[in-house]
């Protein structure tokens, strides 16, 4: 039988308030990001205004990290004390439904002068990383973009596409690498052959001829791509001088060819681009501002502290409200003036919390990964989002938030947070795990090591080394690593040591 009847159901779920999309949009911004949207937040609200620096000292906000123990200085710890337990105060959608049920978000909601109207739009709504249906707007890719997508896709390790970044930091807008591969390489802790390595795979990207460091390579890197390489052009690039100066029988001496050939090989020439990042006429790449700065402490472990220039320093202007509260007439004005002062103090809140989520999170890194920032890249050890999350008291979509768009500047160089998460492998004795970038360093210079000690290593060979060292590693694992660092198998690197 068909009929009507009421019921009354309790059931617990999740609501995205307005304020609960806020502070999981403002975690995610990068630094540049955050200043625009403050930007455009002063504008809207007249109850918002700067901080002038010099008005009120900044709260020192830093922590000192070594091997044994993370421990908060003075100053932060009274900062801590007026903060409420980091599960009642985590506003990032870390929130399970068991949690927070859809009464008490709603109730927060109303409580919220102007901002109740706003709460239906998240009942029934799921809770798809916070972002509020928002999704950032289409754009053509910089030359910087468009390297950077190649390097995540070249199968890569942790450690060497973190050298990739750093290669492609320094490729100026005509797609020309500058800067010195010596103090790249020791910045980070390794080799000039592994830079070099690394370097020969970017050189592979598109456009072709990118990341080239003069014009001969840039034109070559076209030519082998071409198959159209050999030892007369490589004369004709070495002197690139004679052909500006249209000095041909100098030129034709050079190459070993006739006039013929040497027409040919300049009209091949000037069908190559001497400036192959031209076609990428975007925006100019941001220069990477880092959040967080590491440097020694002389006491011993590391300090952490937030980049102050990247924080902003907002204030509700309390006078100005009551004035204009006073001044409010109609229901209109009244609802206005309640809005904005409900926004202004929620999104002041939500930067400290912002701030001090930061802070926290890339000081368990710090603690995590010290000895990769004292000794090198061959240090990184194994860590995951729920690691760091489990030791701060937070969830692992807070940590993930975190570290997406976040840099931290270390005596290393400036890398993004989400470098220093790398696989785990396990130990033979089932003791410390091993970092995945660190045992395919390991495997890296054992091959190095062949060509002087005269004994080609099997990939088998490689495997009962490593678990002679207690790390527990299969055949196709090293196979799979070693094809990553672009090595030979064994019976191609022993032909090639025998011909040498």
């Amino acid at each position: 039988m068909i009929g009507q009847r009421l019921e009354i159901r309790q059931g617990q779920g999740l609501v995205i308030t307005p304020q609960l999309q806020q502070a999981i949009k403002l975690l995610q911004l990068s630094n540049q990001e955050l200043d625009e949207y403050v930007e455009a937040e002063l504008e809207k609200n007249p109850l918002l205004q700067r901080e002038e620096a010099e008005a009120v000292a900044e709260p020192t906000r830093e922590l000192t990290a070594d091997s044994a123990e993370l421990s908060f200085s003075d100053a932060e710890a009274a900062d801590r004390a007026v903060t409420v337990d980091a599960r009642e105060d985590d506003v990032y959608g870390d929130a399970t439904p068991g949690e927070r049920t859809s009464d008490r978000l709603s109730d927060e909601a109303a409580s919220q002068p102007g901002l109740s109207d706003w709460s239906a739009a998240g009942k029934g709504g799921s809770f798809n990383d916070g972002d509020g249906g928002e999704r950032p707007e289409r754009h053509d890719p910089t030359l910087w973009e468009h390297l950077q997508a190649q390097a995540s896709s070249a199968g890569l390790s942790p450690a060497d596409h973190a050298i990739a970044l750093a290669l492609i930091d320094g490729v100026d807008e005509g797609g020309y690498l500058r800067g010195e591969l010596e103090e790249l390489a020791h910045r980070l802790g390794c080799g000039m052959d592994r830079i070099e390595a690394v370097l020969a795979v970017c050189q592979a990207f598109e456009p072709t001829g990118v990341m080239a460091r003069s014009v001969p390579e840039c034109l070559k890197l076209q030519l082998v791509e071409r198959n159209r390489f050999d030892p007369a052009m490589a004369a004709l690039l070495d002197n690139l001088d004679l052909l500006a100066r249209r000095d041909l029988s100098a030129l034709r001496k050079a190459c070993g060819v006739d006039a013929e050939d040497l027409a040919e090989m300049i009209a091949e020439l000037k069908a190559l681009t001497p400036r192959p990042g031209a076609g990428f006429a975007g925006e100019v790449a941001q220069t990477v501002i880092p959040d967080v700065h590491v440097r020694p402490d002389p006491a011993g472990g590391w300090k952490v502290e937030l980049n102050s220039d990247t924080l902003p320093r907002l204030l509700v202007d309390k006078r100005y409200h009551a004035s204009v509260s006073a001044g409010a007439r109609t229901e209109a004005e009244k609802t206005f003036v309640a809005d904005c002062a409900a926004q202004a103090n929620w999104l002041v809140k939500s930067l400290d919390q912002r701030a001090k989520t930061i802070l926290k999170v890339s000081s368990e890194i710090v603690r995590q990964q010290d000895a990769f920032l004292a000794f090198g890249v061959e240090f990184l050890r194994p860590l995951n989002l729920k690691t760091v999350a489990d030791a701060i008291g937070m969830h692992e979509s807070t940590v993930s938030r975190v570290t997406s768009n976040k840099y931290v500047s270390t005596p290393r160089g400036v890398f993004e947070l989400k470098f220093f998460f790398t696989a785990a492998i396990q130990a033979t004795d089932g003791g410390a795990t091993h970092s995945a970038e660190a045992v395919r360093y390991r495997i890296k210079s054992m091959i190095d090591h062949e060509a002087r000690d005269g004994d080609v290593l099997s990939d088998d060979r490689i495997v009962e080394i490593l678990k002679e060292a207690g790390i527990d590693i299969a055949r196709r694992t090293v196979a799979k690593y070693r094809e990553a660092l672009r090595i030979p198998s064994s019976v191609e690197r022993r032909r090639l040591l025998q011909a040498s």
